[in-house]
């Protein structure tokens, strides 16, 4: 799938924003049918929301089985309402949302943690039956080094000890992400 110009990435945006504020209102996803060609395409998508620069929900899919236009609508949704760290989002909260889409690559299996373009790759890691990503942005809005950013993708999201990044029976996967939100950021 191709980059998304600016003119659709504001598009997309203001899709999700329209199925935030119908489903807190109604509890149901308006039914529209996207205009342009490109959102019938399945891309692997995370929505994020944040409220006054701090997280209140993410969640994503990396192999879309839908149209990026339903996906991106379910995304936003299960980071609304989904995400066990936070409570539900509220009807008064959406405000003060700010939204942000990070379209996704396909998974690329490395074989070395030392092959991660630290603040370019997203990275996803497994073993035994748990998994947790991290997408490309955390490394550059946190300023982490390679070795913190893994260790705290293992310990906080994978539930795996520090330094499982290095165990031989960890699986590790990149991708890369076309990240654009409200705030007219783009990485």
């Amino acid at each position: 799938m191709r980059k998304l110009n600016c003119q659709e990435q504001q598009e997309l945006l203001a899709w999700a924003r329209k199925v935030l504020a119908a489903y807190l209102s109604t509890g149901k996803i308006p039914q529209e049918n996207p205009r342009r060609k490109i959102f019938r395409q399945k891309a692997g998508v995370f929505v994020t929301l944040t409220r006054d620069g701090q997280l209140r929900g993410c969640i994503g899919e990396f192999a879309a089985k839908e149209d990026l236009w339903v996906t991106v609508a379910k995304m936003a949704i299960e980071a609304a309402a989904g995400d066990p760290r936070f409570s539900p989002l509220t009807q008064d909260e959406l405000p003060k949302i700010k939204i942000e889409i990070s379209l996704l690559s396909p998974l690329r299996k490395i074989s070395s943690w030392r092959k991660i373009a630290l603040g370019k790759d997203g990275v996803l890691i497994e073993k035994g039956g748990r998994r947790g990503t991290f997408l490309p942005q955390v490394a550059t809005e946190t300023g982490w080094d390679l070795e913190t950013f893994l260790s705290v993708l293992c310990s906080q999201k994978c539930g795996l000890p520090p330094l499982a990044y290095q165990d031989p029976k960890s699986k590790i996967f990149t991708y890369e992400a076309q990240v654009f939100g409200e705030e007219n950021r783009e990485i």
